[in-house]
């Protein structure tokens, strides 16, 4: 096995992006309730923070179009994509659809809910805090539910599957 490659990281470096690109990450979309309608978000930066209370987080970039609405959300909810979903991506990226044309309902507090996905997390902002480009969002879990099957997972550019050793 070749020996690791010690590259200096600098601001907007390519090298960095590249090194965090080999975590694998499983793959979110963060719903909201706004004004103008239901809004979804792709996003990768998810994880637990805090069996009791149950708590966690989330970070959007500030540069997105979307920031100011997820940033003073009160209510989210966060849908973890199975392997069988990656069409969701899609939907949730910047210039997609979105809600458009899809079925969905809202939970009790308005936020809009994605059928089927393989877990969902219902929110209550919590806290934010600063990160840098991205504000970390720490949300109160007030619901979740699961259903049977893989996630999808994102690693060095690419969507793919994972299937636990049997």
């Amino acid at each position: 096995m070749p020996e690791t490659t010690f590259i200096p990281v600098g601001k907007q470096s390519r090298a960095f992006r590249d090194a965090l690109g080999c975590f694998a990450t499983g793959v979110t979309i963060v719903t909201i309730a706004t004004d103008h309608g239901p809004m979804g978000f792709t996003a990768n930066s998810f994880a637990s923070l805090s069996m009791d209370p149950p708590l966690v987080l989330w970070s959007p970039a500030k540069s997105s179009a979307r920031f100011a609405h997820y940033a003073s959300a009160r209510h989210y909810a966060v849908h973890i994509l199975g392997q069988d979903q990656p069409d969701l991506i899609a939907r949730f990226i910047r210039g997609g659809p979105g809600f458009e044309g899809m079925s969905y309902h809202r939970n009790a507090e308005g936020v809009p809910l994605i059928p089927n996905t393989l877990a969902r997390f219902e929110c209550e902002q919590h806290a934010t805090h600063e990160g840098g480009d991205h504000l970390i969002i720490v949300g109160r879990v007030l619901r979740c539910a699961q259903r049977e099957g893989a996630p999808l997972v994102f690693a060095m550019g690419q969507y793919g599957g994972f299937a636990p050793e049997s």
